[in-house]
Order: C-alpha cells, then structure tokens, then sequence
C-alpha cells in the first residue's frame, strides 16, 4: 500500500515559513504530515540544493509547494520522491529563465521602483551581493492588500528580504515537465502579475484555480491554498510522475 505523500511548503521573498501557518493547521486537520523549511533566499541553485536536502530526508512521496519565489526554487529542486508541484502566486520558470525575466515580459514586480523597493548592503562582509527588501510604508498596498493593516504592519517589520543575485539566476530544467502541477492563481496580484501567473500555469499544463487574494493569499486565503494542496496529494499518492 502507497505511503501517504509529506507536504513540504517553501515560502518565497519577503516573508518566512510562518506564512503558512494557517495553511498548516488545515492541511494537519486532515491528517496531513507537513514541513516547512526556512527558504535561506540567497539564490536559486543555493535555495534549490537546501531544499533539495530536506526532500531527501524524507522517507514518503512528497508534495511540493512554494509560494512566489518559493515556486522557482521547488521547480529548481526535484528529486525523486517529489510527485507534484503546488505553485501560489508563484514562478514557474522554464530552463534558462529568470525571475526578472517573467516580469518583464508582464507587468514589472515592484523590486526595480525605489519608491515601492529598497536595497540593503550584504548580508556578510564576505558575500559582494546586495539584498532587496519591500518599503515598510508600501507593503500593506503592494503586497498584502486583503489582510488587516495591523497585520501588514507586523510583516513589514519581520519581512526578509532577497539577495539581489536570486531575481537574475537562470533556472535549470523544469521539474514541471516531469511532475504533475497545480497552480493558485491570486487574482488580485499586485507583486506578480496575475496575466503571468496564468501564462506559467498554462505553460506547465497544471490544474488551475483562481483565488481571490493578493501576493498574500496563503495568508489570506489559507483554506482555498490548503484545498487545492489537499487535492494533489489525494491524487498524486506515489504516481506523480508524468513518465
């Protein structure tokens, strides 16, 4: 009998794994064994490799879902226990291309407009790279729209931001191609687009649903994202792979 898959959830810029609490609690009421790793957001084949660690660990088919750039680092991080892909509001990138890339095919993410985006030094005396992180007095508008102010306020002052590096790396081969994927879209996306979100979603042929919320939809609209993540663990058990 198939071992009932581990949903691993991958948080994206600007935020950290607390961000799924809410998706958590519904995905545990139904049984569900859940991981939530810190996303070390440093770039794209440094986040993929420690996530790809964590999946190995893991004795079950794992479900893998990210949210914004967490999407790019689970399409980075396959592996063979991984059956399908969950992406929120998130990147679903094809082999060669890079963050910036989709947003600038569509409508831009706020990173490349000082009056919305700021950059920090680096993170380490040793590290040449600089970190972007969201204005705390723009963050309610641009990404969490539908939460309470109070709650914008606090996640504006605990966000984590992205090293520079991570929103120009180039994504290897696509584990979409391979796996089965769902996609959530958000659509009152103000960071990526919601026109780019379904483009990636079409492109990588995954099971859509629409979700009426902002960048912050696993905060917002936990129980859409947790039902749409319930659903490809139901189907996918140990029989993900799409050859």
């Amino acid at each position: 009998m198939p071992l009932p898959p581990t949903v691993v959830l991958v948080h994206g810029a600007f935020a950290d794994a607390s961000s799924w609490a809410g998706v958590i609690r519904h995905l545990h009421a139904t049984g569900l064994t859940v991981y939530a790793p810190a996303n070390p957001l440093r770039g794209l084949a440094h986040d993929a490799a420690y996530l790809r660690s964590v999946v190995g660990q893991i004795g079950t088919p794992v479900v893998l879902a990210g949210h914004g750039y967490g999407g790019a680092v689970i399409t980075e991080a396959d592996a063979d226990n991984v059956v399908a892909l969950c992406y929120v509001a998130g990147f679903g990138l094809d082999a060669g291309e890079s963050l910036l890339d989709v947003t600038s095919r569509f409508s831009p993410m706020p990173g490349p407009d000082p009056t919305v985006a700021a950059w920090l030094p680096a993170w380490s005396p040793a590290d040449p790279d600089s970190e972007l992180y969201i204005r705390r007095e723009r963050f309610l508008d641009v990404y969490a729209t539908d939460l309470a102010p109070r709650v914008g306020s606090v996640l504006s002052v605990t966000q984590r931001p992205i090293a520079r590096g991570a929103l120009t790396a180039r994504s290897g081969p696509p584990a979409w191609a391979r796996k089965r994927s769902w996609y959530a879209i958000a659509a009152a996306d103000r960071m990526l687009s919601p026109t780019a979100q379904r483009f990636m979603a079409q492109r990588m042929a995954a099971t859509e649903r629409v979700v009426d919320g902002s960048h912050a939809v696993v905060m917002s609209q936990p129980d859409a994202v947790a039902a749409m993540i319930r659903e490809a663990a139901g189907q996918c058990g140990d029989h993900g792979a799409l050859y």
